[in-house]
């Protein structure tokens, strides 16, 4: 039922109960043709309004409920549209200041159009400028073109009047000017290649003797002239010496050293610059001192048994350097000379050790280079062999050496190895380069020699007098221990590149007048001062 029909009903009701009081009696009709009593007809009436009202309030709060919705959508749109407009406005904001920002770029770039166009018409200015100036060099240039084929016109006539020379006069003097000038030549080409050359190969060289040496790890003695014996009391010493002297003169005669008995307590020295002596005289001593019987008869029968010993052990130090090297190959009869280098020293140098670390450094880089390493350490062990028995048979230690090797049936790579690394022949095999070479780093090792004050200053200076032989040389200095001789020449006598010769020449005179441990650096200085004062 909607709002009309309660209406109606409701006007229906009041109708009703008016006539109801004149009709109190009488019966109504509903609208749907039922016959009631007035006052069921006001029952009805009553709950009809009632429920009318309810349903009105019904509708009423349906009605306000929806205009809430209504509104609350209304003011969502509302706020939508101005968030909208928000956001519009700031976008225009946005548009706004990047056109300002154009603008200001593009009022920059004109700027920068402005400039480049100021500086190019700088620049056509400063090419005009330009073009003027080479105009004028171009005919500067054409003047200096006229001079020189005036000069050469000249030179012609010049070389009209010489022509007055005869044909061979004539031939001479150009073939010493082209000689010259070939020669300039030649030096500049010899200098570039063999600074090429020497660069590679000092790279290579330096990189394997490198490798060699740091896998090296030598054995390093060195070998005084005097030895001391401690005694177990002062008195040993009387007992040393005996009646009248005769058991230190005994000891003296058959070890072949001197015994030095002096106020040290407790001590006794032995003096000898053969170390074999010394070792012997040692070891006879200290066991005489033990056994405590000293008289000539004992010293002679323990001196006797200590040199047959060190026979034997001389021998087996010679048999062990010889399979430490692993080189079985070798006479046994050579073991006894090998073990007798442990007690020969050259300028303080072991020369069993020296001979060992020869060898090692030989075999090292023959390894490196794919050479025979075997047959390197070979040479190396067996280079200074005629040391052993030298300074007993007389003559030089090369000729022994050979002789030695020669006897046990050396390679002849061994002989060359004896022979070559003191230059008295040509090396023949390239194993008996690296001997050389290694010989040349074992003896020029820092610490490896020693050598007396006036035999280093007689080196020196005979290094210095070598240098100032030559023409041209102002002066000459040896330094760093001899290893480095610097060389002052006179500028106005030498040029550049006969300096560059000249440390070659130089070089050559100190290897074939003077013997030295190493290599000398020959450092070759010209140079020309020009002196003003400003005043």
């Amino acid at each position: 039922m909607d709002a009309v029909s309660v209406v109606i009903t409701l006007a229906a009701l009041a109708g009703g109960f008016w006539a109801g009081g004149r009709l109190a009696a009488r019966r109504v009709r509903t609208p749907e043709g039922e016959l009631i009593s007035i006052e069921e007809a006001r029952i009805r009436a009553r709950g009809i309004v009632q429920e009318a009202q309810e349903r009105a309030s019904a509708l009423v709060e349906q009605a306000e409920k929806k205009a809430e919705k209504l509104l609350d959508e209304a003011k969502r749109e509302i706020e939508r549209l101005k968030e909208e407009l928000k956001e519009r406005e700031e976008s225009l904001l946005a548009k706004e200041r990047h056109l300002d920002r154009r603008w200001e770029s593009l009022e920059r770039r004109e700027e920068e159009l402005l400039r480049r166009e100021r500086e190019l018409k700088e620049l056509e200015r400063s090419l005009e400028g330009f073009k003027d100036e080479l105009r004028k060099k171009e005919e500067e240039l054409k003047s200096l073109e006229d001079e020189l084929k005036t000069l050469k016109e000249q030179e012609l006539k010049e070389l009209e009047r010489v022509a007055s020379l005869t044909k061979e006069e004539a031939r001479q003097e150009l073939l010493r000017r082209v000689e010259e000038e070939a020669q300039k030549e030649a030096v500049k080409i010899m200098r570039s290649v063999e600074e090429e050359a020497r660069q590679k190969a000092q790279q290579e060289a330096k990189r394997i003797v490198a490798t060699a040496v740091q896998r090296l790890a030598p054995q390093y003695a060195v070998n005084y002239a005097t030895t001391t014996v401690e005694l177990p009391s002062n008195e040993f010493k009387g007992r040393i010496i005996g009646r009248e002297g005769r058991n230190i003169r005994t000891f003296e005669i058959l070890t072949g050293v001197d015994l030095i008995i002096d106020d040290t307590p407790d001590v006794v020295t032995i003096s000898s610059y053969d170390p074999l002596r010394r070792e012997i005289a040692k070891e006879a001593l200290e066991r005489l001192i033990a056994d405590g019987r000293i008289h000539p008869a004992r010293i002679e029968e323990v001196v006797d048994e200590v040199k047959r010993e060190f026979d034997e052990k001389i021998r087996k130090l010679g048999e062990e350097a010889v399979y430490e090297l692993e080189l079985h190959g070798i006479n046994p009869g050579l073991y006894y000379y090998i073990g007798k280098l442990y007690f020969r020293t050259s300028y303080s140098q072991n020369v069993l050790l020296h001979s060992k670390e020869v060898a090692y450094l030989a075999g090292l880089m023959a390894e490196e280079l794919g050479l025979d390493a075997k047959l390197a350490r070979r040479a190396g062990l067996l280079h200074d062999i005629g040391k052993a028995v030298s300074h007993e048979l007389g003559g030089s230690h090369t000729d022994v050496g050979v002789e030695l090797a020669r006897k046990f049936g050396e390679p002849d790579a061994v002989i060359n190895a004896i022979k070559a690394h003191h230059d008295e022949e040509p090396v023949r095999y390239p194993e008996v380069a690296l001997v050389c070479a290694a010989d040349a780093l074992s003896a020029a090792r820092p610490g490896a020699r020693r050598e007396t004050l006036e035999a280093y200053i007689k080196r020196l200076e005979k290094i210095e007098e070598v240098v100032k032989s030559f023409k041209g040389v102002a002066n000459a200095y040896a330094v760093q221990a001899g290893r480095e001789v610097r060389v002052i020449v006179n500028p106005e006598e030498i040029s550049d590149d006969e300096a560059f010769v000249l440390s070659k020449q130089i070089a050559r005179k100190l290897e074939e007048e003077l013997d030295f441990p190493g290599q000398i650096k020959v450092v070759v200085i010209r140079e020309t001062r020009h002196v003003e004062f400003a005043k």
